[in-house]
């Protein structure tokens, strides 16, 4: 499966926002910024718009209770009418409407100076207030009315008040408002900027100390996160990653000279022989021996490429096994069977105490087994007994029975199987216990054997292991011997049958 890049796993939405991290920052700080100061903007506006209306309004209510006591105040309208200047200053200026209506609605006295027509008002007691519309789309005004009686003969009383200038005047606000928004924005974005670099700066620099880290310096660690809160766990990270970059790297090392070495030795096996028989005409008989003698080189090749080519493929990530139930005392029978000839030339005894099922694939299992009971019989002292045993542990309390007769509880339990090979022998030395299952190492190089593994058996047997999910450990001492352990997770119901 082709590997893709992190930034293709992410979702669409992040194409519209930049690159750069500081930038994201600067437009999301002017954007809250924005939002806020908008919010407060509007906030304000419309408490300036209402606080504007309400002061027109108690303005002309006051303004037609004026009227009506001047009224009432004056012998006749007619007096009233021969002394404009009187009320025309009352107004103060041309965006003011004053209107004196008989009982049929004509104006008596008019101060209209964009011509509105008369408006029509609905009956109602005391001081009224409504718009009216202007002429030809116009703004209009707000008006405020009263009917009264003056020596009997019912008026009304409007004043007005054009709503251009308030209009003008929002306007402008709101005009204003915009700008400030506008360079609120700015001015957020300059400081988130500004803000976001120096925040970020502790980022670069882990950055730049993450960059002088190549396959020479593997060893060094970033330093200094700890004094960031936020980066504190990055840093942790990082260093945990670059420990296993340089453990994969030492490990990847070792595995090419390793490789190197075990290969040389047949092939440098292979080159003497060869050169020694080419000096002179041998019999053929030698050249049998020889050809014999390459035969085993050839073999050991063939079983080194065959280990090297299985490790390969377990360790890929797709790599997948097809579990079945496997009768243990059944499997390891058929092992002791086929390993009885060469442990009778030591005199060793095998064991069979193996009993139970096991989940996993029968191939796998058989050789990681087989390598297992090989090595027992290589280090084994002889006349000695090599036991192979097993033992089921089970994780969580078991519920009643089940669907299909399977146990079932609240919460999944889990199990798991341990197969051991134990044999008598010289201990190993706790040095060499934690790198026994690393690819080509050997306790004692110089005891390699013809036929034997070339040093990948142990690899084997932990990679098969792991591919089921399991673990592998191994303890050696002198009074028991030493003992390897598989550990293969199992099923909850295996505990059913123990």
């Amino acid at each position: 499966m082709t590997a893709q890049p992190l930034d293709a796993m992410q979702p669409r939405s992040n194409a519209l926002w930049p690159r750069s991290l500081s930038l994201r920052l600067a437009l999301m700080f002017a954007l809250v910024s924005v939002l806020l100061l908008g919010a407060l903007g509007l906030y304000l506006y419309h408490a300036l718009e209402r606080e504007i209306a309400w002061r027109d309004d108690q303005a002309l209510a006051g303004r037609v209770e004026r009227m009506g006591a001047l009224i009432g105040d004056s012998d006749s309208i007619e007096a009233l009418r021969q002394r404009p200047q009187l009320y025309a200053n009352m107004l103060g200026n041309r965006d003011n409407l004053l209107w004196v209506l008989d009982g049929a609605g004509q104006p008596l006295i008019e101060i209209n100076p964009t011509q509105l027509p008369v408006p029509v008002l609905s009956a109602g007691s005391g001081v009224q207030l409504q718009d009216s519309a202007g002429a030809g789309g116009g703004s209009g005004a707000r008006l405020a009315w009263q009917q009264v009686r003056h020596e009997g003969q019912p008026l009304t009383l409007v004043a007005g008040r054009l709503l251009a200038e308030r209009a003008q005047m929002l306007a402008a606000y709101r005009l204003k408002l915009w700008l400030a928004l506008g360079a609120g924005a700015l001015l957020a974005f300059g400081l988130g900027w500004g803000v976001s670099q120096r925040g970020l700066r502790p980022v670069r620099t882990l950055a730049a100390r993450a960059a002088a880290i190549d396959v020479q310096h593997l060893h060094l660690r970033l330093q200094g996160t700890e004094q960031v809160q936020e980066l504190a766990q990055l840093g942790e990270a990082l260093n945990q990653m670059l420990a296993r970059l340089e453990g994969g790297f030492g490990r990847l090392s070792r595995f090419s000279e390793d490789l190197a070495h075990e290969m040389r030795t047949p092939l440098n096996n292979l080159m003497g022989q060869t050169e020694l028989a080419l000096r002179k005409t041998r019999s053929s008989d030698d050249y049998q021996a020889l050809l014999a003698s390459n035969l085993e080189e050839y073999e050991r090749l063939a079983r080194m490429i065959d280990n090297m080519l299985f490790l390969a493929r377990a360790e890929q990530p797709d790599a997948t096994v097809q579990r079945e139930a496997i009768d243990l005392h059944a499997l390891v029978a058929q092992l002791c069977e086929y390993f009885e000839g060469m442990a009778e030339e030591r005199g060793i005894t095998l064991v069979n105490a193996a009993h139970g099922t096991l989940h996993a694939e029968p191939q796998l299992l058989r050789r990681a087994l087989a390598n297992l009971l090989a090595n027992a019989l290589r280090y084994g002292a002889a006349d000695s007994p090599v036991q192979i045993g097993c033992a089921l542990e089970c994780h969580g309390s078991s519920g009643k029975g089940g669907k299909n007769g399977q146990n079932s509880k609240k919460d999944d339990g889990s199990a798991v199987v341990e197969i051991s090979v134990s044999n008598q022998g010289a201990a190993i030395a706790p040095e060499h216990l934690p790198r026994l299952f690393d690819r080509f190492y050997r306790c004692d190089p110089a005891r390699a054997q013809p036929g034997d593994s070339g040093g990948l058996g142990l690899a084997i047997v932990r990679s098969i292991v792991q591919l089921h999910g399991g673990t592998v450990r191994v303890s050696s001492d002198a009074a028991s011997g030493t003992r390897f352990t598989l550990v293969f997770p199992q099923p909850a119901d295996g505990c059913a049958g123990g």
